[in-house]
């Protein structure tokens, strides 16, 4: 390692002080810290090269930092893009390398301090995305900053799925204010996956004005004591049958009208399978809809679990259908795709002709549960 004498004694007096994170601006050649005072940078004199000279001025980092000039393993990519570091997240925001970062913002529950000198080193919509899933980030000031980047980025995104992480995060908590999520419910007129993201999120924030079921005021009276019980059958069938519940079926139907491809379809799924949330056997729907509709029937027949028991106990043959329709979507989720995208590809009209039987049947519960006769 051969750094210029002007650029080696800056460094050295720059590493001598408490930083808080370190970033490098290849373009210009320049490494910024983050301290306590604000920020402080030297700009680098190359001697050789300047892909060769970043390396040495990170291994100085490293050195500096970790006692070792091998600095932080970029090959472990994937595996710490899982949030499987377990290296001290302080030091890692030091050694100028993005990927460390990103290894970072993946790592389940940073504080917000911690995301604050993450955000400042590397700035970018994926670590914003990765930020805002966690829950300190989202309660301090730093969320609501992430949300509005994301926001003003968000007609550059080319990745469909992104789009719909992007919705799904900003509509978290007070991140927007009431304007920027009807703007947001506008756009998806226009761009189908902006409805998932809208699917994963709390149903009260969904613009629409729907009113409760028809039979939703019947059904509560029915459940009255196992609503007080907490049997979850029970709530699950009320909240899908109230304002929001309808709103959010509402919302369904829109998203499953021409969705774009398969990653959206499968995060469409994951939305139904987590708004649900019954104690099913499988944990990411079935795999095979019969298994869903033999299930229903088994249940509505009253042979099943003590708590779906005794809903349909307490309901009557007009309200029974309902609770049978619920059953049946509640059952479908990520697995319940296998069998249409396994092995292909496809997207646009051919991904949708493919997943159609899959479609039919969750929208015919939809109908069901909205209220509305299947024609």
């Amino acid at each position: 390692m051969q750094l210029s004498n002007e650029d080696n004694l800056r460094l050295n007096v720059l590493l001598a002080q408490p930083l808080q994170a370190v970033r490098i601006n290849e373009s210009t050649m320049t490494v910024h810290a983050l301290t306590e005072k604000g920020e402080a940078k030297v700009r680098l004199n190359p001697t050789v090269r300047d892909e060769q000279y970043l390396r040495w001025v990170r291994e100085l980092l490293s050195m500096k930092v970790t006692g070792s000039p091998g600095g932080y393993p970029v090959f472990l990519k994937r595996w710490t893009r899982m949030g499987h570091a377990r290296n001290n997240l302080e030091q890692m925001l030091l050694l100028g390398e993005p990927e460390a970062v990103v290894a970072v913002v993946h790592t389940p529950n940073i504080s917000h301090e911690t995301g604050r000198r993450a955000w400042w080193a590397n700035p970018s919509a994926h670590n914003a995305r990765r930020l805002l899933e966690k829950p300190d980030v989202v309660a301090g000031p730093l969320g609501k900053e992430l949300a509005a980047y994301l926001l003003e980025f968000l007609p550059f995104e080319e990745m469909q799925l992104d789009v719909v992480d992007t919705v799904r995060l900003c509509l978290q908590g007070e991140l927007i204010v009431r304007e920027e999520r009807e703007k947001l419910w506008n756009r998806a007129k226009r761009k189908n996956p902006f409805y998932v993201g809208f699917m994963h999120a709390d149903p009260a924030l969904i613009p629409l004005p729907a009113k409760p079921n028809p039979q939703h005021a019947a059904i509560n009276l029915q459940l009255v004591e196992l609503l007080a019980a907490g049997n979850p059958f029970a709530q699950t069938l009320c909240r899908i049958l109230d304002s929001n519940g309808q709103n959010w079926l509402k919302t369904l139907q829109l998203a499953l009208d021409k969705p774009v491809d398969q990653d959206v379809v499968i995060s469409l799924f994951v939305a139904i399978n987590r708004y649900f949330a019954l104690p099913f056997p499988e944990f990411r729907g079935v795999r095979e809809t019969d298994t869903a509709q033999q299930r229903a029937e088994q249940y509505c027949s009253g042979n099943c679990l003590t708590e779906a028991k005794a809903v349909v106990d307490a309901l009557d043959n007009s309200t029974l259908p309902l609770f049978k329709a619920m059953l049946i979507l509640a059952q479908t989720g990520e697995d319940s795709l296998i069998p249409y995208f396994g092995g292909n590809d496809s997207v646009g009209s051919v991904m949708r002709n493919r997943i159609k039987p899959l479609t039919e049947l969750v929208l015919t519960q939809t109908r069901s549960l909205l209220g509305k006769q299947v024609t």
